[in-house]
């Protein structure tokens, strides 16, 4: 006698795992990017010192987010070159070396000259208004004492300038560097008198506006050489018995 066959049975495929909704992809992108820029703007505007440990647990808490979140953004600044990440240690605002602080402005010499030619050969009356706006706003917070104001406008002009090119990936780079320059400048503690630079603007928009390229390119260079020459980038080595000498 013939065995009985079971009646054949389909099984439903296991369900695959639901990837996250784009919704949630752009939620979490937007909060790694609120960490990043928010790190980048307390360097810049020198609330956060190189050397700072950075605490995963402490930032996820401030911003109310995952440590996978805070990692995501901490690797990011750390390809910027802005964070320092340390195996077995963490996460650190990085501190440049003497020769990256060097390479830095000779860089950024290279872009702002052949930036501030161009622009002299197609700025408008309107772009040199805003440029008086912006050299106005400067002069207020210079005068006002407001440190992290003047910090983050005195940076700034250098990147509206690019953006006057309608080149938003010089704005990037530009904006990339300047973050670094303040690194730097935290790092080899500046004299340079914010003062000074904001008067250094005044007289570079001047050469814009009578759209004087070699005058421009001139005032530029010599704006950066003033701030590198600020910086202490080469500091005396110590010398232990003199140090130790008890003062008379």
């Amino acid at each position: 006698m013939p065995r009985s066959r079971s009646p054949l049975q389909l099984v439903a495929p296991a369900a695959p795992a639901k990837a996250p909704s784009t919704a949630a992809r752009t939620s979490e992108l937007s909060a790694t990017q609120r960490i990043a820029e928010a790190i980048t703007t307390a360097i810049v505007e020198r609330r956060l010192m190189p050397g700072t440990k950075l605490a995963e647990q402490q930032i996820a808490d401030i911003f109310k987010v995952s440590r996978t979140l805070v990692r995501q953004a901490l690797n990011q600044l750390s390809r910027d070159r802005l964070v320092t990440l340390e195996p077995a240690r963490g996460a650190f605002v990085a501190q440049p070396s003497v020769d990256e602080a060097r390479q830095v402005f000779e860089v950024r010499k290279m872009l702002e000259s052949a930036m501030l030619k161009q622009l002299c050969a197609r700025i408008t009356d309107v772009q040199v208004a805003e440029l008086r706006a912006h050299l106005k706003s400067e002069r207020a917070a210079v005068t006002r004492t407001d440190v992290p104001g003047r910090t983050r406008l005195l940076a700034d002009f250098h990147v509206v300038l690019a953006r006057m090119l309608g080149n938003e990936v010089l704005a990037q780079m530009l904006t990339d560097l300047l973050s670094r320059s303040s690194l730097i400048s935290l790092m080899y503690q500046s004299s340079h008198s914010a003062e000074h630079s904001q008067q250094e603007h005044v007289a570079i928009v001047d050469a814009l506006e009578r759209r004087d390229a070699r005058a421009a390119v001139k005032l530029v260079e010599q704006h950066l050489g003033n701030v590198e020459r600020n910086l202490r980038l080469n500091p005396r080595a110590s010398d232990l018995a003199l140090a130790l000498q008890p003062l008379e």
